[in-house]
């Protein structure tokens, strides 16, 4: 049975729990003001919630006609259940309806788990840049899609 979730945009006062998760999950998080910050631009955040629990959230900058993925992460709790996939479909819907028709994003190119997910919506490898990441050092992928 798939596990039921709300798919939502994100709003001010998802923010401290985003934030809480962005810790967890990331060596350098973003910090609650940067996620304020980011709603006031023209961006696109989503949450994804199961009951009261957020588990997990995504979001893109917004440009005429491209689009930069920033942030997706999925609750521990969550991982493993297809919560990342059914927020990024939302995400990339709600992107074309904007006429947004090309999506960058950055992984660390040992996040297996990521960049396959990101293979199977469509997202192909367009690049490497070298030492993107910090707290590891690694390289990171460029991936496109449209």
């Amino acid at each position: 049975m798939a596990l039921e979730l709300l798919i939502r945009r994100m709003e001010q006062r998802d923010v401290p729990a985003v934030a809480q998760i962005e810790r967890q999950l990331f060596s350098q998080p973003w910090s609650a003001q940067a996620f304020q910050e980011s709603l006031r631009e023209d961006t696109l955040f989503l949450t994804a919630w199961s009951g009261a629990k957020l588990a997990g959230y995504c979001g893109m900058y917004c440009y005429p006609g491209e689009g930069e993925i920033t942030n997706v992460a999925v609750a521990p709790a969550f991982q493993n259940q297809g919560t990342g996939r059914r927020m990024l479909e939302s995400l990339l819907a709600q992107a074309r309806q904007r006429g947004i028709r090309r999506i960058f994003l950055e992984v660390r190119v040992s996040n297996a788990n990521a960049i396959r997910l990101y293979q199977k919506l469509g997202f192909q490898n367009c690049g490497i840049r070298r030492n993107l990441y910090e707290f590891p050092r690694e390289d990171g992928m460029v991936m496109v899609i449209g």
